[in-house]
């Protein structure tokens, strides 16, 4: 049994609404992590690991640091965090540890998800910090994988309220609600309107907009496809790329 994900009108429902009945149908390619996730496995991930989140002692509203190195890792980790009713801290992989650390502090974070490629600067900074716990997208040393989260036994997710309930702590210090994060998403589809046929080629690095974008493409049924930086006119005629990003954090037709 699958918890029941979250209120109307939240990101995760509308992000998610018609994953399961797309099923396997690719979501997202993660060039650069090497994953293909389908839209039945990435509501299903996150649905269940969100549980196993409650089950870890979350509680709505609490912030949880997300230190990640790829576009997939980002959106399980952060739309995890939303829908376990929490506040999805993204953090800048760049970072050091000492500066990751003032960061953690500065929001009381208590919960940690990072990469293996992070972990140890993640495991440095959670010492240093009121972190309890750090949980790795794929093992290493000193963490708790993300895959022991789906395992537990599943609970309810709590109920959201959409306009009130805040969805990202940016690092100026700004909280967007869900009702934010999920105007951006219209923002960006609007030079665009997305839908099932087209496929989006993206080159921003994990960010906001990166979130808002999967986020927006995930929930017209397209397929978003994150460059590793590599051949981007080979990737777009491999992949039959109908929309790409610019420069100046819009979406343009090819």
């Amino acid at each position: 049994m699958n918890p029941t994900a979250s209120s109307t009108g939240t990101v995760i429902h509308e992000v998610f609404r018609r994953a399961y009945e797309r099923g396997d149908r690719p979501a997202l390619i993660d060039l650069r992590g090497g994953h293909v996730y389908g839209y039945r496995r990435l509501v299903t991930e996150v649905t269940r690991a969100a549980s196993g989140l409650v089950r870890r002692g979350a509680r709505r509203d609490q912030v949880v640091g997300v230190h990640v190195s790829t576009a997939g890792a980002q959106t399980v980790a952060v739309h995890t965090v939303l829908a376990a009713g929490g506040v999805a801290a993204p953090i800048d992989p760049a970072l050091g540890a000492h500066e990751v650390a003032a960061w953690l502090r500065e929001c009381d974070a208590r919960t940690l998800i990072t990469t293996p490629d992070l972990a140890e600067v993640a495991g440095l900074a959670a010492d240093a910090s009121r972190v309890r716990q750090v949980i790795s997208l794929g093992a290493a040393p000193d963490t708790i994988d993300f895959r022991s989260l789906l395992t537990l036994e599943p609970t309810a997710l709590p109920a959201l309220d959409a306009k009130h309930q805040d969805a990202l702590l940016l690092a100026d210090g700004r909280c967007l609600s869900h009702s934010d994060l999920l105007g951006r998403m219209a923002e960006l589809d609007c030079p665009v309107r997305l839908s099932e046929s087209d496929v989006v080629l993206v080159t921003w690095p994990p960010n906001c907009d990166l979130l808002a974008l999967v986020g927006l493409g995930v929930s017209k049924g397209a397929l978003v496809v994150v460059s590793d930086g590599g051949d981007l006119p080979g990737t777009s005629h491999d992949f039959s790329v109908t929309v790409s990003t610019g420069q100046d954090g819009t979406l343009q037709r090819t």
